[in-house]
């Protein structure tokens, strides 16, 4: 599977987000061609802090293999990772992540720099690929926001 593709299996899990009245983050976790596992988030429907796609997906990752380390696997997202679910990624072991754009709130790979301290504790550190599809995740983000910020001026 090619990263264009990869990310719109994201997108697509991003749209659910949307659907439901939650922030559009969409993620796959992808090894040798094969999602393994997917997820959007669900923070406001769970009631749970946690539920970020990239935790979601990455769950049902090591669910698939029945194994927690996601070695050779792809970690594909509409958005930059936070700091926890960079840090879900790291104690997940996968070997790539893949984001479409940046967060520049929250986004803990290229917004806010924790890369050497990571590198410091675990040794490693994932490949980063980004822009991948960037304008339609970025669009879907804007979406959702301006029609948040209409719906709270109404």
């Amino acid at each position: 599977m090619d990263h264009e593709r990869c990310m719109n299996l994201a997108y697509q899990e991003a749209l659910k987000a949307f659907d439901e009245g939650e922030v559009p983050v969409g993620a796959v976790v992808v090894k040798d061609g094969r999602m393994l596992g997917r997820g959007y988030n669900r923070i406001e429907k769970l009631g749970d802090a946690t539920a970020h796609a990239e935790i979601i997906a990455l769950g049902a990752a090591a669910n698939s293999l029945a194994a927690w380390r996601l070695d050779g696997c792809t970690l594909y997202v509409t958005l930059e990772p936070c700091l926890m679910c960079l840090g879900a990624a790291m104690q997940s072991r996968v070997e790539c992540i893949v984001y479409a754009c940046a967060d520049p709130r929250l986004g803990a790979i290229e917004t806010f720099f924790y890369r050497q301290e990571i590198e410091r504790a675990y040794k490693r550190f994932p490949k980063i690929v980004t822009g991948v599809c960037a304008d339609q995740c970025s669009e879907l983000i804007r979406s959702f926001f301006a029609d948040a910020r209409r719906n709270n001026s109404e």
